[in-house]
């Protein structure tokens, strides 16, 4: 089975790079706090590498 991933937003995306504001909302992220699930995949852990600074990362056992 496919490992899961949650992406909880921690910080801010406002005053960071443009790229940076952007990735948060090709993950699905919109708001502060908001936590999205996602499939653990290459390309989505580029994404969370991309904005480690601002996202917090839980690995979900399913």
């Amino acid at each position: 089975m496919a490992r899961r991933l949650r992406v909880r937003q921690i910080k801010s995306a406002s005053g960071h790079r443009f790229d940076q504001a952007a990735t948060a909302r090709a993950l699905g992220i919109r708001r502060l706090h908001q936590a999205v699930d996602h499939n653990d995949t290459p390309q989505i852990r580029g994404m969370i590498f991309k904005i480690r600074h601002l996202v917090e990362v839980e690995e979900l056992n399913t």
